[in-house]
């Protein structure tokens, strides 16, 4: 019999990431490398910690492995525990038959026993490819004294923007009146970041009525939140104003990791009071040659620098080179760039070789768009790859 938790978090990160194109082929999106040593799976689940939670299930589908044997039995964040702790959840064959999952609602009700046997009176459903720092435990709080059914993290973005997201309407107190997916004419600015608080039951409630519905895409944005509204639910807006990148995109994930770079960096990761935890190899210290040059550059250990480093965020075990140049660049790690290669406004995966005299992207100010470089690929010896081309082992240019 299991004691009871008040809230069991439950972390969607079965998405494929196809806008992530090379990047994706081989891995989950949010078990992408971030900031040198981290996975974007990383700020979620610290964020769980830091806020107290301890029950955490791991929604999977899209290339599972490596995201699976990252978290393992979540030592790391301190979540390899007897009771509770971290669950991977993937689909699974019941005595219906199996299933994927056919949306985000689907994934929820499909673990629906996970959270019962906690006995957990809230629900806390977070996405697995965000980059950001939450107290997930003011969130609950505010949820549990407006008496909710549903309270959803918002923020307040561009008007220019919101019409990227589902923007949430609200009355003065933060009662959410309309709530409309991606609107030409938003009429607010609240945009929602995929983050809800459900009460346990009205959360079961609706999603067996959702899955009973064969019209149904089976989606919180798209069928659950609205079919709440309409029924008079009360539904609550929590404000966020703190950094949040959704990393969905090349050009956001590249534009996430400038972001920890700087005398005063727009993401700190270096903040004691609320720690990102990640598994990251034992490497030895970082070299850096005589000849080197490093201009603001965040670089993880087992890195060997004898080249030129600029404005660039190296993953662990990167070798650069003599007579090699790195700038605006993101590189995963365990990469080399040999000598006299140049690698300018790209991002390379984890185990590529940039071989000698190559070429990978421009110069940012002339450049068309990010160069990417898929795991695993080779650059042949004086090989160029152009800007804004995206190349992988699975068989050249996407």
């Amino acid at each position: 019999m299991f004691k009871k938790k008040e809230c069991v978090a439950m972390l969607l990160a079965g998405g494929q990431g196809s806008r992530l194109y090379a990047l994706t082929d081989k891995t989950a999106k949010p078990a992408v490398t971030f900031g040198g040593k981290y996975r974007i799976i990383d700020f979620p689940l610290s964020n769980c910690v830091n806020s107290g939670l301890d029950t955490v299930g791991v929604l999977t589908q899209y290339q599972p492995l490596v995201l699976n044997e990252y978290i393992g039995t979540g030592l790391p964040w301190d979540l390899d525990r007897n009771y509770g702790g971290v669950k991977i959840l993937p689909p699974y064959q019941g005595k219906d038959g199996a299933d994927w999952y056919k949306g985000t609602a689907n994934a929820i009700y499909q673990n629906m026993q996970f959270i019962e046997r906690y006995d957990a009176e809230y629900v806390l459903i977070l996405s697995g490819d965000h980059i950001y720092h939450m107290d997930y435990a003011k969130m609950i709080d505010h949820h549990k004294k407006t008496g909710a059914a549903c309270t959803i993290a918002v923020l307040d973005v561009t008007l220019e923007e919101a019409s990227r997201f589902g923007i949430m309407s609200t009355h003065d107190d933060g009662t959410i009146y309309k709530f409309t997916e991606k609107p030409k004419n938003p009429d607010s600015t609240k945009a929602s970041m995929g983050i809800y608080v459900f009460t346990r039951q009205k959360l079961f409630d609706y999603l067996i009525a959702d899955a009973k519905d064969p019209d149904s895409a089976n989606d919180f944005g798209k069928n659950i939140i609205p079919t709440m509204l309409g029924a008079g639910e009360k539904m609550m807006a929590y404000s966020f104003e703190g950094y949040w990148k959704d990393v969905g995109t090349i050009d956001s994930l590249w534009e996430a990791n400038m972001d920890i770079l700087g005398d005063d960096p727009v993401l700190k990761l270096n903040d004691g009071r609320w720690r990102v935890f990640s598994r990251h190899e034992n490497a030895p210290p970082q070299y850096v040659g005589p000849n080197a040059v490093i201009e603001n550059a965040s670089i993880t250990e087992g890195c060997e620098i004898l080249g030129t480093v600029r404005n660039s965020v190296l993953g662990e075990n990167v070798r650069v080179m003599e007579g090699a140049v790195v700038e605006d660049a993101v590189l995963m790690g365990d990469c080399i760039v040999h000598e006299g290669a140049h690698v300018s406004y790209a991002i390379i995966d984890r185990d590529v070789r940039i071989c000698r005299g190559a070429s990978v992207g421009k110069p940012r100010a002339a450049a068309k768009g990010i160069a990417v470089v898929g795991e695993g690929f080779v650059v042949e010896e004086n090989g160029v790859i152009a800007d804004g081309e995206i190349v992988s082992d699975k068989g050249g240019a996407q």
